[in-house]
């Protein structure tokens, strides 16, 4: 477990399936439990697994917390409140697999914001690296086919969706200026300030006459997205921009087309075809360029806390 968490391509390849899961799920439980209030359950359970697992090192961490309370405001609301909970109101008018291929554009998104926020610019390798991923994406995407990709059409859902990509990529950037404390403890409180912020929108929804529906299924799947996607898949991710900077953890969500195909072949019962290996040997193969060689300023280095 300890090589895992100093294994930056593990922990994001561990992050990204579980939000390649939490994709399909989503999509799933679209028109069984309102998006709001999804949002809201999952980032409360998840601040409690996570409160009751950290709590001595989030009581130890939090008077620097609360002397950094402007930026854990602003993280909290584009890493939690926001970015989940609009990209839930995409899912309901738009497909898993546009909201798998829009999630593509996050590393150019981040580069966009690193180069605005702090005038970082990618390396020719890391801007090779994004391209050949999405080349990839938009093989699996197309189907193979250049007039399937053609006919791919951007909906309502889908710019909730990329408006979402825009502020997460956002929080990937400031990330860098999070109070210098465990990652667990940071992650605890900007799962709670998150979950208090879409609490007044989860009221509002409700009120409007917005109810779940559905058995132990839908309760089962709202279960996981408060733990995998949620609490671990955060931590993972978090681990791995202090390891190798925003730009290269970025590049790692070029998995999630990869992982959801997967899944759709495992669960959907759907065929794995030629375009699938071709593109997901694009997808590996962009990762490997742009993580090749990093950038001068890839460690945020944090306190050493057991």
């Amino acid at each position: 477990m300890r090589s895992l968490w100093h294994s930056a391509w593990s922990l994001l390849a561990a992050a990204n399936l579980f939000w390649a899961g939490n994709i399909i799920l989503g999509r799933g439980l679209a028109g069984h439990v309102p998006p709001i209030t999804l949002s809201y359950i999952r980032w409360t359970g998840a601040f409690l697994i996570a409160l009751a697992v950290a709590w001595p090192r989030f009581k130890a961490d939090l008077p620097v917390m609360l002397r950094h309370w402007p930026t854990m405001l602003l993280l909290s609301a584009t890493g939690i409140a926001c970015y989940n909970t609009m990209s839930y109101i995409g899912l309901n008018s738009t497909t898993a697999l546009n909201v798998l291929l829009l999630q593509s554009a996050t590393p150019l998104i981040i580069i966009v914001w690193a180069f605005a926020l702090f005038r970082e610019t990618p390396t020719p390798r890391q801007a090779a690296g994004v391209l050949v991923s999405l080349l990839g994406v938009a093989v699996i995407a197309g189907r193979g086919s250049l007039s399937v990709l053609a006919q791919l059409q951007i909906n309502r859902g889908d710019l909730w969706v990329l408006s979402a990509l825009g502020i997460y990529a956002f929080y990937c950037v400031i990330l860098r200026k999070r109070p210098m404390v465990n990652s667990l403890s940071f992650l605890v409180a900007a799962m709670g300030i998150g979950s208090c912020m879409i609490l007044p929108f989860m009221l509002w929804e409700v009120a409007s006459g917005a109810r779940i529906h559905g058995g132990a299924g839908t309760y089962l799947g709202i279960a996981y997205t408060a733990v995998l996607p949620s609490f671990v898949a955060y931590l993972f991710f978090n681990r791995g921009i202090e390891l190798i900077g925003p730009g290269p953890a970025g590049q790692s969500m070029h998995l999630m087309p990869l992982f959801g195909s997967v899944m759709a072949v495992l669960f959907l019962h759907e065929r794995f075809r030629l375009f699938h290996a071709v593109g997901i040997g694009l997808i590996a193969a962009g990762i490997l360029l742009a993580s090749a060689r990093r950038p001068a300023m890839r460690l945020i280095r944090l306190p050493n806390r057991t």
